[in-house]
């Protein structure tokens, strides 16, 4: 049986009330979806969240979570809003480029006149974004960008990160590959910041578990255009006893195809990151390794009460599964609510204060938002991969708590600006 998560009471925000069956386009006019709904009449001055995401470049992560964002808008509105006001999202796509990013962000603030801004995937995105909120003063929730540096090295007042950040997924991982018995190891990674930051902080926890560990090659494909058979090749000739593997998406079926067909992965254990995500799982099919030990969402197997909620109303909605996209976006959109109820007013010096040290829920229990370092403390899955029903799974899983893996908050101040 998977390891639980230690849950607080079912939160209202997890109510059916007033879910519409059908699909909202990329943005929701909060007024209407109240009189459809039969929801409480709400004012008619809406309380505007900017939003951005790489949707174009990387649909497979970003339209769940769109999807996600849009349920909780729906639960927002429906539940009467933020006192009374409807919560507006006025959506952007940066096309996968920071330089986009930023003109999104400047005309979300400048011509919509958003109250804050949420978003962002890549973590070279949500870092120019981050910075773009700290020169304009206005309040960053950024969703999934995993750099280290956007809370730590880089990290400002008005930026806030909700996922579980490349320190704390290697952290888990390197618990993991510390076990093994493999001493020399390889690494793959995307040659950006969050490929450079994933291999460096694996390298850092697993070697001070494990300080005998050997690394003995680093593959730094570009993202997006890996030279599989050249990337296998180079790596087997070192002959590692395990790899530390960081490519996702269309570069992961191109790396394991290779290795597969090239015999890398045999006799040798594998450590991934992201790779068991029903967005980079699923792809796979009956083509996914087994075995491999990796961070993702076992969303058909999880036993907890607040996402049986969230999954239920998920599917209910929209007919089909949810992805670790649709949780991120789902929990981002509460967050940004929970941040308004407690500030009581959209003055970002309010809602700044407002989200140091606030709780939120989501369906994978409450986080907390650290004062110290504004690093959620929401958590990842760990478990293997296998082959069930010619689909890609993961089994043996267990939920590990963001908190046990972040540095004390004296630390991470100490490592901001």
């Amino acid at each position: 049986m998977p390891d639980q998560i230690n849950h607080t009471a079912h939160d209202n925000w997890f109510s059916r009330r007033g879910l519409l069956r059908t699909v909202a386009g990329a943005t929701l006019a909060a007024v209407g979806l109240a009189a459809a709904t039969g929801a409480p009449a709400l004012a008619a001055d809406p309380i505007k969240v900017g939003e951005i995401n790489s949707y174009t470049r990387l649909p497979a992560f970003t339209e769940p979570y769109r999807l996600g964002w849009q349920l909780a808008l729906e639960e927002i509105n429906a539940a009467g809003g933020i006192d009374g006001r409807p919560v507006e999202v006025i959506s952007k796509d940066d096309a996968g480029k920071p330089g986009d990013a930023v003109t999104a962000a400047n005309e979300l603030v400048s011509l919509e006149g958003v109250d804050l801004l949420m978003g962002t995937f890549f973590s070279h995105i949500g870092l120019a974004v981050a910075d773009f909120a700290n020169q304009r003063g206005i309040l960053f929730v950024a969703a999934e960008p995993l750099t280290d540096a956007i809370v730590w090295s880089k990290g400002n007042d008005y930026t806030f990160r909700l996922r579980p950040s490349v320190h704390m997924q290697a952290g888990m991982l390197a618990e993991e590959a510390a076990k093994l018995d493999a001493t020399r190891w390889a690494t793959v990674a995307p040659n950006y910041e969050y490929g450079t930051s994933a291999v460096e902080a694996f390298k850092a926890a697993l070697s001070e578990r494990k300080p005998d560990v050997e690394w003995v090659d680093e593959q730094w494909p570009p993202l997006g255009k890996i030279d599989a058979g050249a990337t296998v090749q180079a790596m087997a000739a070192t002959e590692p006893d395990a790899i530390f593997n960081v490519t996702f998406g269309p570069d992961l079926i191109k790396f394991v195809r290779e290795g597969t067909t090239r015999g890398l992965f045999e006799g040798r254990e594998v450590v991934s990151l992201l790779t068991g995500e029903p967005e980079y799982i699923d792809p796979l099919g009956e083509e996914t390794p087994e075995g491999w030990i990796v961070t993702g969402y076992p969303w058909d197997k999880i036993e907890i009460p607040e996402h049986a909620a969230f999954l239920e109303a998920y599917q209910a909605k929209y007919d089909d599964y949810p992805r670790l996209g649709s949780v991120v976006g789902y929990a981002t959109m509460m967050s940004v609510a929970e941040i308004l109820k407690k500030a009581g007013s959209t003055e970002t010096d309010a809602m700044i204060e407002a989200a140091k040290g606030i709780e939120v829920p989501t369906p994978f229990g409450t986080v907390t938002y650290r004062a110290a370092d504004h690093q959620s403390t929401m958590g990842a899955f760990v478990g293997r991969t296998a082959v069930e029903d010619g689909r890609g799974v993961m089994v043996d899983f267990g939920y590990r708590d963001g908190a046990d893996y972040l540095p004390p908050e004296e630390e991470a101040a100490a490592m901001r600006p």
